[in-house]
């Protein structure tokens, strides 16, 4: 049987947001994931590579996903409210993505302005994947008020979030954590997106 890809609208606190939903190949999910994508106003869309990596990766470790755009994005309605917004926007993909399969454990997780999101709306999840957290926002804060497992997937050469001060960041953060480095060129893992997706696909499934 093939697997379920679903395109569809979530109503969101200012409209429609446009999202697609994939359950893995060979068998039922085992776990929800809802994935956040980058930056609205720099041409971040639920079609972005690391964002669309993310996903499949997730897939292959028996998660359904759920991915959408933020308001504003495409055919997502409203505009963008600096972060604010779109954590209620994430809160109402959530409770979609919850909706759906109930009895699955559920995992949030983001890229970049996506992982600022995630790490806001862990209610009800079990853990949260940080790709590409931009430290140059100086959120530190966010980050410690999650009670959640953090896992970190970061780039070797992130310019917006140096090694050391991502390293730093995370000495400083209390457990439950993990932090995976990737050798790549750019914040966008240009020349190891096949490695970072192989990092996604092996995460752990403990809580």
């Amino acid at each position: 049987m093939a697997r379920r890809i679903e395109s569809f609208f979530v109503d969101g606190p200012a409209g429609r947001l446009e999202a697609i939903l994939e359950e893995p190949e060979g068998g039922a999910p085992r776990e929800a994931a809802l994935v956040c994508h980058p930056h609205p106003l720099h041409g971040g869309t639920l079609h972005n590579k690391v964002v669309h990596r993310l996903a499949r990766g997730l897939r292959a470790s028996g998660c359904v996903t759920l991915r959408f755009n933020f308001r504003g994005v495409n055919l997502s309605e409203g505009s963008h409210d600096n972060g604010v917004g779109e954590v209620a926007d994430a809160e109402a993909a959530k409770a979609v993505l919850r909706g759906r399969y109930p009895d699955l454990p559920l995992t949030v997780a983001g890229f970049s302005f996506g992982a600022r999101v995630a790490v806001q709306c862990w209610p009800g999840a079990r853990r949260v994947i940080l790709v590409g957290f931009p430290t140059v926002y100086r959120q530190y804060e966010i980050l410690e008020r999650c009670p959640l497992r953090r896992i970190f997937i970061h780039s070797t050469n992130d310019e917006f979030g140096p090694k050391n001060e991502l390293q730093e960041w995370y000495g400083r953060l209390w457990g439950p954590k993990e932090l995976h480095w990737v050798e790549a060129e750019d914040h966008f893992f240009n020349g190891a997106l096949d490695e970072y997706e192989r990092v996604v696909k092996g995460l752990s499934g403990a809580a």
